[in-house]
């Protein structure tokens, strides 16, 4: 640290690139990152080690950890935002994984959206955290590989990681042939290019290697150094700085938990005075058509009404009239009757036309008689028009009041503009951890760790459904060895951490370097 950049080992060339990255990988990240920030950007080393196959990822365990990805950068899913092709320009995948299966990216993105919906309600540390996770317990995630030779010549791989030495064969890198955990290394040195690595067990032989360079054996002993070191004091009680950065973590994290909270309720305030509001308005437009449609009945009852009324008038005059034409044919018989017909024939004729008057005028008075009943009637459809209009007055009457009385409801329950916005600046907001808090919070992340392991298990369902649906879609010939050796390991039911022997945190002898 104390020598100029340009003093060390590196190219020439112009302009020159360096990558701030992480020597040292944790074996729990979610116990051993503390601070976020620390926690984001090593998030983003792994994933680009990821992408660039520096770190060997199944296709199912990618798409998986693409749908954190997605989650940690885009936040929850808005089908109304994230529409189809969303994802066209975004780099989530392995490009082995992607030629190895006959999928457009259409299929990919679907597949990915499908994980991504299900993670909604997860911050962006939460998701990058739960990406770690998974990608801390794949086969060469933190594994630094060195080309060595043994005794024999024979080429092989020295990989140097949180746990220990292992060493590979070159055309394996997922399973070591041999490992030494850190705890079960008495001494580690080097001599010009040869490097020495003594067993705590004395019966075990020593396992000597060479490397190509001398500053490679240099590059080995500070990792083995460096990692050693972390390995014993993870198995160590935290020191006084290390307890209070955790202790100030959870107290970030339970104050971020506490805000994320009352956002949600806020939102979920705002989206219930939205939906009353929304119903309101429904309410209040369906009673508005309720009103438009008594208008419109009322309009047509008075028309019915007039109508009856003009028919009843025209046929009470044409009854009149029928009555008056009566009364005349009535007259005229008398008129006849009372004439003298002197002669015979005069009075048959007479005679006849008396009967002819006579039938004319019982005829006329039937007529009258129809006439008058029809009246009656028009006049009883008149009074039945008349009260359908006062009914139809009285309901528009009756929507109108409850039309006013909704817009006033409506005015009362909608948004206030009053309603306090939430303050994220710090001086705002105080919280006060007392020992009751800390001890709710304790039991949330027991639950939280059971919870973990109930998604765990589903999550392994899930890459399991996942692998077996691509499976048909998959081009064989274009399998890579590490596919090929993953899938043998899978089938043998080999991990990352049945193959490497766990180191107990007892019985530990100091190493000597």
């Amino acid at each position: 640290m104390d020598k100029k950049v340009l003093d060390h080992d590196v190219p020439t060339e112009e302009p020159k690139t360096f990558h701030f990255l992480a020597k040292f990988y944790p074996e729990n990240a979610e116990e051993e990152l503390v601070q976020e920030i620390t926690q984001h950007l090593f998030f983003l080393q792994v994933k680009k080690q990821i992408l660039d196959e520096k770190i060997f990822c199944p296709p199912e365990a990618s798409v998986l950890l693409a749908s954190y990805a997605v989650q940690a950068k885009y936040g929850d899913y808005d089908p109304n935002v994230h529409k189809r092709g969303f994802l066209a320009q975004e780099e989530l995948l392995p490009k082995r994984v992607i030629n190895l299966y006959q999928m457009t990216p259409e299929m990919w993105e679907e597949r990915i959206t499908a994980w991504y919906a299900e993670h909604r309600g997860r911050a962006r540390d939460e998701a990058e955290m739960e990406y770690l996770k998974i990608a801390q317990d794949l086969e060469m995630y933190g594994v630094n590989y060195f080309a060595i030779r043994n005794k024999k010549g024979t080429e092989l791989l020295l990989g140097v990681d949180a746990l220990g030495l292992h060493i590979y064969d070159p055309d394996n890198r997922l399973t070591p042939k041999i490992s030494f955990p850190w705890n079960e290394i008495r001494n580690i040195s080097y001599s010009d290019k040869e490097f020495t690595i003594k067993p705590l067990d004395k019966k075990i032989d020593v396992f000597k290697f060479n490397s190509s360079k001398l500053r490679v054996n240099k590059l080995i002993l500070q990792l083995c150094i460096g990692n050693h070191d972390l390995f014993m004091r993870r198995r160590k009680a935290d020191s006084l700085e290390v307890q209070q950065m955790k202790a100030q973590a959870r107290e970030e994290k339970a104050r971020k938990q506490m805000e994320r909270q009352c956002l949600a309720r806020e939102k979920q305030m705002r989206e219930e005075a939205e939906r009353t509001r929304d119903e309101l308005e429904r309410r209040l437009m369906q009673l508005k058509e309720e009103a438009t449609m008594a208008n419109e009945a009322l309009m047509r009852s008075e028309e019915t009404a007039d109508l009856l009324a003009e028919k009843a008038q025209i046929t009470e005059e044409e009854a009149k009239l029928l009555a008056q034409k009566a009364a005349e044919a009535e007259q005229e018989m008398q008129r006849i009757k009372a004439t003298a017909i002197r002669t015979e024939e005069e009075k048959r004729l007479m005679e006849q036309k008396v009967l002819e008057a006579e039938m004319l005028a019982l005829k006329m008075a039937e007529e009258s008689e129809r006439r008058a009943k029809e009246a009656d009637q028009l006049k009883q459809d008149l009074q039945e028009a008349r009260e359908s209009e006062r009914r139809a007055k009285q309901k528009l009457l009756e929507i109108t009041s409850k039309s006013s009385y909704t817009s006033m409801n409506s005015s009362t329950t909608a948004l206030p503009t009053d309603l306090p916005s939430y303050n994220l600046i710090s001086e705002s907001l105080s919280f006060d951890f007392k020992d009751t808090d800390m001890k709710r919070l304790s039991m949330e992340i027991e639950k939280e760790k059971v919870e973990y392991m109930e998604r765990s298990k589903h999550l392994q369902e899930q890459l399991n459904e996942l692998k077996t649906e691509i499976e048909a879609l998959k081009l064989k010939e274009r399998e890579t060895a590490l596919d090929i050796l993953h899938n043998e390991n899978s089938s043998r039911g080999n991990s990352k951490h049945n193959t490497i022997k766990k180191p107990q945190a007892q019985g530990r002898r100091p190493i000597c370097i």
